[in-house]
């Protein structure tokens, strides 16, 4: 079975932020989860470099569009490693094989009888680089993301003929619910949809930063055009001109977005592929915005912003906790999908009561009890069926979450069982069975129980933090992760003592 998930490309205009970090960590959850489940995965990243947006900063930093490319293009590369994620390709739009089949799969909608030449007049963002209908331009011709003045375009151009794929997209919304997910964003789409689709632009005329039209070459392709076939076009040369992973990958299983672009993956994308003749994505996964508390009490959520200082810095935060931390938090924090406060605060506290009190303090004590009372080992012990039968059904629920990209309701399942084995410390006082000669096999029992209770647990949370279970896992004398290993079982134990795996601050 093959897993493909993809992250938006994102724009080199600027340069990472949080916003980048958290789609990126979400995107290598469900990656390492379905590789942990033996499936074949893909997992694309990249940057999206064409376009008006970036000559506009390159112009105003007094670069060409391609300084500023290269040199934004690599601080996102330099991200993916920081944050711990495992993308197997990084694109770029300006790959001359990206630019080659972007020029290839638009002729061929040419060619099947989907373009054709006209003039547009409308109202554009430069920062969306979007042509917005009557429906979404704000108050006094404003963008209503961006909050800045609309500039009226008149151009020649090619027209994409997106109203002949009405019929088709009613179709694959009717026909498949969970399309677009979650539902409240399935529901934003089809609306969109029951509004009647009107033709697009296809190419710009002004505009020389972009991919070149080949039948026309006075003009370039729409940057949005550009971009979405990067899904495509990276499975033809990934692994080099000489294997194509396209038969293999496509379509996508999943591509993650935010809420903000929703209108051309959800929309735009499945009416090109089909005009491509190609098969559409099995699902889009749109999550929210990460929103800074109010300044003042009663104040509505804000987008965070520099300018504001109300922003975490993914940099610091994993320079000083580490990546893990930061990874946890973002889809521990705010449920993956809905938009949601986050703040240095509730990323503290988060740190001390989960991570290190919930999570690391019971991998220590349960480890340094078994080193105490057992000299760190225990032969194969018969463990405890009551706490045991909790855990039954775990591995089934979590990857029920996430087959349906649900981060956080898994995080928050295997939670529930991190603080159960709490409770059951406390419940079981090892410490006193420890006083007890006649409760030898008791305590065996517990120091075993607890010892596979975490241990299922580190397997099961390896996708969200790699680098603490990893350590654990080994600390623990078992240091698999493959998805058989999410079973207690009665074996030979024998551990190591552990540093803090999230040391307080």
């Amino acid at each position: 079975m093959s897993f493909y998930v993809t992250t938006p490309i994102y724009y080199v205009n600027a340069a990472p932020h949080l916003g980048h970090a958290y789609t990126s960590i979400a995107a290598d959850v469900l990656a390492r989860h379905h590789r942990q489940r033996g499936e074949d995965v893909f997992f694309l990243t990249g940057t999206d470099e064409h376009g008006e947006p970036v000559a506009i900063a390159a112009e105003e930093q007094g670069v060409s569009p391609l300084e500023l490319a290269d040199r934004n293009s690599q601080r996102f590369r330099d991200l993916m490693p920081l944050l711990d994620v495992s993308n197997d390709f990084f694109i770029r739009t300006t790959d001359p094989e990206h630019v080659r089949r972007v020029q290839e799969i638009l002729v061929r909608v040419r060619e099947n009888g989907y373009v054709y030449e006209g003039t547009y007049e409308g109202w554009f963002c430069p920062r969306c680089a979007d042509f917005k209908t009557d429906a979404e331009i704000g108050p006094d011709h404003t963008c209503p993301i961006h909050k800045i003045p609309l500039i009226r375009e008149r151009e020649e151009n090619y027209f994409f003929q997106l109203s002949a794929f009405q019929g088709e997209l009613e179709k694959l919304f009717d026909e498949n619910p969970d399309f677009v997910k979650p539902r409240h964003r399935f529901n934003e789409a089809r609306s969109f949809l029951a509004g009647g689709l009107q033709d697009v632009s296809l190419t710009r005329p002004k505009l020389r930063w972009g991919v070149e039209v080949p039948w026309d070459r006075s003009q370039v392709f729409y940057v949005w055009f550009d971009a979405l076939l990067n899904y495509v076009t990276a499975l033809g040369f990934a692994r080099g001109k000489q294997q194509d992973l396209t038969q293999e990958f496509w379509p996508a299983t999943y591509h993650l977005i935010g809420k903000d672009i929703l209108k051309f993956h959800t929309i735009y994308w499945p009416a090109l592929l089909m005009a491509a003749g190609l098969e559409v994505p099995r699902h889009v996964f749109v999550h929210g915005f990460l929103l800074a508390p109010p300044t003042n009490p009663g104040d509505e959520l804000e987008k965070m912003s520099k300018s504001r200082g109300n922003v975490i810095d993914p940099f610091k935060v994993i320079e000083d906790f580490g990546s893990d931390a930061l990874r946890f938090y973002l889809l521990r924090e705010v449920n993956f999908g809905h938009d949601g406060p986050v703040s240095e605060g509730g990323f503290l506290t988060r740190y001390e009561t989960e991570l290190a009190n919930d999570y690391g303090n019971l991998a220590s004590r349960t480890i340094a009890m078994i080193v105490r009372y057992r000299d760190g080992e225990l032969g194969a012990t018969e463990l405890d069926a009551e706490l045991i039968a909790e855990f039954e059904e775990l591995p089934e629920i979590v990857a029920g979450h996430l087959d349906g990209a649900e981060l956080t309701p898994a995080l928050e399942e295997i939670w529930k069982r991190i603080r159960r084995l709490n409770r059951y410390v406390e419940e079981q006082a090892p410490w006193k069975l420890a006083k007890d000669p006649e409760r030898a096999a008791d305590l065996d029992r517990v120091l075993a129980t607890l010892h596979e209770g975490i241990r299922v647990i580190t397997v099961l949370l390896t996708p969200y933090l790699p680098a603490a279970t990893e350590k654990l896992l080994a600390a623990l004398g078992r240091p698999e992760t493959a998805w058989e290993d999410v079973r207690c079982t009665s074996a030979p134990i024998s551990v190591q003592p552990l540093e803090p795996l999230f040391p307080k601050r």
